[in-house]
């Protein structure tokens, strides 16, 4: 767990022309994640591009929320819930590989209208094998749900660890990222409870059949800039440039859980037990479950 609590810090204390080459540093652990770029990646870049608080703005909201998160107690709370995951996890698959993690905890935009209002104060990515990345802010429901939120991400990131499903972004389809957030979800859930389902799916979209209908007609799609529209919804996707499909937000993460909780009741499985489950198996049984008829794709 990366100590960004005294990062933010030393960022807010900076004169304006020092800020951007400390939130550089705040995120250099993470530089791994993108290996794959040739010449790597302007980690300040990254930070926008993560809902991060914007570093030229004013700072007294910044400040007042990093002390709520400080008050909150969240990077230890952090760290408990993701050693509590790691052991649930390979008590449930014995042999998995949980690697060793950097976790970055960074407040996100107040200003930033689809973070505060659509997403709910929450960006988390972990599906690159050893990095985590949160970004929140504050509100009393992320507070409430910051242990929920970080083993989300550890299911994503064990399951795409070395050992687990490979992700390759030409070949991957909708359907594996659908499945793969309605695991993490309800693993979280196995943990946590009610606290382990994403805050900003309404209960209206859980329950939607049509919503369901709708995500499982994209689940052949592949390619993952196709993703945003099919899995957050069409919100995501116009902030994206990408075309909307005519769905709302956190659609897939609805339509992930059904058919996770579709799979799981019919073979008695957990999602911690069905870390590494292939996506075509999950479908091929909840599918019928749910009365759903998938492309031939799937």
């Amino acid at each position: 767990m990366i100590d960004s609590a005294s990062s933010m810090r030393r960022v807010l204390a900076a004169t304006p022309d020092d800020r951007a080459d400390l939130v550089r540093e705040m995120w250099s652990p993470l530089a791994g994640m993108y290996h794959f770029i040739p010449g790597g990646i302007d980690m300040a870049t990254v930070h926008r591009q993560n809902f991060g608080f914007d570093w030229e703005g004013a700072t007294e909201p910044i400040q007042g929320a990093l002390e709520r998160l400080v008050e909150a107690d969240a990077w230890n709370r952090i760290t408990t819930a993701l050693e509590s995951g790691a052991a649930a996890l390979r008590a449930a698959a014995p042999g998995i590989e949980v690697p060793d993690l950097q976790v970055l905890l960074v407040l996100g935009d107040p200003d930033n209208k689809h973070f505060v209002d659509e997403i709910q104060g929450l960006s988390a990515f972990g599906g690159i094998s050893g990095y985590i990345t949160i970004t929140v802010w504050p509100t009393p429901q992320v507070l409430e749900r910051l242990e929920a939120i970080a083993v989300h991400e550890l299911h994503h990131n064990v399951r795409y660890s070395p050992g687990g499903v490979v992700w390759d972004p030409m070949t991957v389809t909708v359907g594996e990222q659908v499945i793969s957030e309605g695991l993490a979800d309800v693993f979280a859930a196995e943990l946590f409870g009610d606290r382990g389902y994403t805050h900003f799916v309404s209960e209206s979209t859980h329950n939607d059949a049509e919503v369901l209908a709708k995500v499982a007609s994209g689940l052949h799609v592949t390619g993952m800039q196709n993703f945003t529209a099919w899995v957050h919804g069409d919100a995501s996707a116009r902030l994206l440039g990408a075309e909307p499909v005519g769905l709302p937000t956190g659609a897939g993460y609805a339509a992930g859980i059904r058919l996770v909780r579709a799979y799981l009741d019919a073979t008695g499985a957990t999602a911690a037990q069905s870390i590494a489950v292939p996506v075509d198996e999950v479908l091929r049984v909840a599918a019928p479950q749910l009365g759903l008829r998938l492309n031939r794709e799937e």
